[in-house]
Order: C-alpha cells, then sequence, then structure tokens
C-alpha cells in the first residue's frame, strides 16, 4: 500500500494539464503552465477483490495548483499567476494482478475512475473583479481537465513504474557454488476477499544443469488459516529438490582422512580395525582414508505423524 501511495503522489505531482483558453464577449483568456504545489492523500484503502485483483481507493483528497494568467480586453492586457484548490478528488483503481512468461508478478491491466467534487481559484490584481466574472469558465474548464488527466498518470505508475519495480525481483538465484533456486509462479495470482495466494515453484537445481527439472510428486498444498498476516507452506518437493540437486552435483560425500578424523573417537581408523571386519588375517597398520558417499538421491518424507 506504502509502495502505491508513493508512485500515486510521484504521478500527480508531475501531472501535465493541457492550456486552458477561451472567449467571452471582448474577454479573451489563456491559462497555462499548470504545476502541483501539494497534495494530500488523506483516506486510502487497499483491499483483494475475487478472483485476481486489487482495488486502490482514494477519498477526499486535495490537490493545491499554480498556474499562469493570461486575460485581453479591448486594449487592456494582464498576465500573472493564480493560485487554486481542489478538494473532493476521490480515485478509483482496480489491477489486476497475473504472472508473464517468466513466472514474474506483474499488472496486467488496469480500470479507474476518478473525479472531482469542487475547484477554487483565487485571484488578485486590479482586474480581480473581471476574472471573477470568468471563474465559473475557468473553475470548470480546468477541473474538467485536471479530472481527464489522472487516470492516465495513474495508468502509467502501475502499468510501466510499478512493473519496472516488479521486474527487479527476481525468480531464479544461485544458492552458493553448487545449487540454485527457481521461485517463479506457477500460476495467476488467486484472490479471495481475504486472502492473496501465490503459487511459487520453489525449485532447486544443480549449476551444473540448471536446465533439469525434477518432476513434482508431492501432495498439493492447502492453507486454511487466515488469522496471521503472512503464512508460508513448503511441500516435500521443495527439499527432494534440494538434497536431489546436491546430489547431482557430487557433493553428498564425505572423507575422512588423518587431520580429519575426530581425535576423541574410541576406535582408531587404521587397518588393523578395518582388517577385523574385511580381512581374515590383517597384515597392515597404516593410516586409512575413509570415503562416505551417497549412491541414489535422498527421498524427503512428510506426513502427519512426521518427517523422514
Amino acid at each position: 500500500k506504502q509502495e502505491g501511495l508513493r508512485f500515486v503522489e510521484q504521478e500527480l505531482q508531475n501531472i501535465t494539464v493541457s492550456d486552458l483558453h477561451g472567449k467571452e464577449g471582448q474577454f479573451q483568456y489563456n491559462i497555462s503552465q499548470v504545476k502541483v504545489t501539494d497534495l494530500q492523500l488523506a483516506f486510502s484503502d487497499l483491499n483483494f477483490q475475487p478472483r485476481q485483483h486489487l482495488v486502490f481507493n482514494i477519498n477526499n483528497a486535495s490537490i493545491s495548483l499554480r498556474f499562469r494568467r493570461q486575460l485581453l480586453y479591448w486594449f487592456f492586457y494582464d498576465i500573472g499567476s493564480i493560485n487554486a484548490s481542489v478538494d473532493g478528488i476521490h480515485i478509483y483503481t482496480v489491477l489486476q494482478l497475473a504472472k508473464d512468461e517468466a513466472g514474474c508478478l506483474k499488472i496486467s491491466n488496469m480500470t479507474c475512475n476518478a473525479s472531482i467534487a469542487r475547484m477554487h481559484a483565487g485571484f488578485s490584481g486590479t482586474l480581480r473583479k473581471v476574472y471573477e466574472f470568468l471563474s465559473t469558465f475557468i473553475v470548470t474548464g480546468m477541473r474538467f481537465l485536471l479530472s481527464q488527466q489522472i487516470c492516465p498518470s495513474l495508468e502509467h505508475a502501475s502499468l510501466v513504474l510499478l512493473n519496472s519495480l516488479l521486474d527487479t525481483v527476481p525468480v531464479r538465484n544461485y544458492m552458493g557454488e553448487h545449487i540454485g533456486i527457481d521461485y517463479s509462479l506457477l500460476r495467476d495470482p488467486s484472490i479471495s476477499t481475504d486472502t492473496l495466494d501465490l503459487d511459487f515453484k520453489g525449485m532447486f537445481f544443480p549449476r551444473v544443469r540448471e536446465d533439469q527439472e525434477l518432476e513434482n510428486r508431492a501432495v498439493e498444498l492447502v492453507i486454511k488459516e487466515t488469522e496471521r498476516m503472512v503464512y508460508i507452506a513448503f511441500s516435500e518437493y521443495f527439499f527432494d529438490s534440494a538434497v536431489h540437486s546436491y546430489f547431482q552435483a557430487g557433493v553428498l560425500t564425505i572423507e575422512l582422512q588423518g587431520e580429519k578424523v575426530p581425535k576423541d573417537l574410541e576406535v582408531l581408523l587404521r587397518a588393523t580395525f578395518f582388517g577385523t571386519i574385511f580381512m581374515l588375517s590383517p597384515s597392515v597398520d597404516a593410516p586409512l582414508r575413509l570415503v562416505l558417499q551417497v549412491s541414489a538421491p535422498p527421498r524427503c518424507i512428510i506426513k502427519p505423524s512426521g518427517t523422514s
């Protein structure tokens, strides 16, 4: 929500409004160089909307503006600036979430409605009465132009800026020199009135064979609780792919030799000891090199009774 508000503020502060010009009798006026001087987003809310949407709602926002005025009446010409305030701004946006081809989270579509309740412009100078006479035309026109620019600005913030930020989030990462992990999205986000569910791949892979895919035979996870803010669930596939990747990388091997042998072993690893197991008549009394190696990929089994 805070990140979304930051983008909304950034876009509204840089909003561009077309020049407003017209003629009423002998009066000719031109309004240009509209700039936002202050922005207040007092009330905002972010809600879930089934099945793939986030609703971002802003109520009773206000904007302070400053723009350049020009007025021509017969032979009288006036130029200066006008300060205006826009109140009662309501912005209702709906963002559709999806995954792209790479499995990244994206905003695929956006709908927007914006309205302005009221606008007031303060005039000063020798022709103040003239501007007050024209204020209805100027304020109505400015309010219309401003309301027409809010949604295009927010569309740019959502589909361009927020998606650019999401592009910086990787979906594959290396976990050391032997393995990496792929946590791309498997499907589009699923949204209910209370929850946002993201189904990540969660598969480890050996760096020597990054394109390797391990078949997922684990039971699909179901999270029923909603009391906490965040729930994370791991299946057997997560752990199986990890140990399988280490096995493929050839690192599930332990060598015990020389200084690597613990000094507190009750029995020294020498040929005289192993000879009692492997040899009928051991005749060599020399240090041994013990190699322990996994011969097949280990499996992880998760059951209600425990994990093995």
